[in-house]
């Protein structure tokens, strides 16, 4: 695991980042403070996010940065500053960095003590994407939303040709799960969001910053009708993610 607070920054413009001196030079001056700590040891994880790259980017980090705003550790949201830390040092780090997973996926972790870490590793794609185990995974990130406010990977279905996520109403939806809100907007497919999962009907997929779009391969018999139009629109929806992913 690397530790980002080790790194050296290169020199940028910050003034498109902060609307005034003030909020710039409090921004430096915990730059200044998290890179003076040269060791710590990583305490118990607060929050993990993970990230699919491609070709040493994240596609999508703007995206994930706005879920990022949302989330909370130790029931409070991060700082600006963190959040603006993170997002640069994603950036430099990757480009910088030594390794061989250009297309595998960030894991960025912060402690109950608000110090952040994160690391690149190879991207290992699900073996199981039956209806049953997107199901349970969608069970765990929602437990996971729980306390941070932000599930990482949502439950959704095409039905009719409209999208519904399993997601509170109020919620902040990951950064997959905007964009494919945003492209279902393209086609004037409405969406909507169902309490739980037992209220999806038709073409059942995962949508996980991780994962992208997956497809349920082997539905149950809630699933089985789904319309052949509705699961071309969740191919659709797969091939949005990929394209992006795939810009260079």
């Amino acid at each position: 695991m690397t530790n980002t607070k080790g790194m050296t920054m290169p020199q940028i413009d910050d003034a498109e980042l902060f609307g005034n001196a003030e909020d710039q030079r409090a921004y430096e001056d915990f730059c200044a403070n998290q890179e003076a700590v040269e060791k710590f040891t990583l305490d118990k994880p607060a929050l993990v996010c993970r990230w699919r790259m491609s070709n040493k980017k994240v596609p999508m980090l703007n995206r994930h940065i706005r879920a990022l705003s949302e989330r909370l550790v130790q029931g409070e949201p991060l700082t600006h500053n963190m959040l603006s830390w993170a997002k640069q040092h994603v950036e430099w780090s990757l480009a910088e960095g030594d390794y061989t997973a250009r297309d595998g996926v960030l894991m960025l972790v912060i402690d109950v003590n608000g110090n952040a870490a994160m690391t690149v590793g190879e991207y290992e794609p699900l073996t199981d994407t039956s209806a049953k185990a997107l199901r349970a995974r969608s069970a765990e990130a929602r437990s996971e939303a729980d306390e941070t406010g932000v599930a990482p990977e949502l439950l959704a279905a095409v039905d009719n040709g409209e999208l519904a996520f399993v997601a509170p109403a109020d919620e902040c939806l990951c950064g997959t799960a905007t964009l494919i809100e945003q492209l279902a907007q393209t086609k004037g497919i409405s969406v909507t969001r169902v309490d739980i999962p037992a209220q999806l009907k038709g073409a059942l997929f995962l949508v996980s910053d991780e994962h992208g779009v997956v497809p349920a391969t082997e539905t149950d018999a809630a699933e089985a009708d789904a319309a052949e139009a509705d699961a071309a629109t969740v191919a659709f929806f797969a091939d949005g993610y990929e394209k992006l992913r795939a810009r260079r």
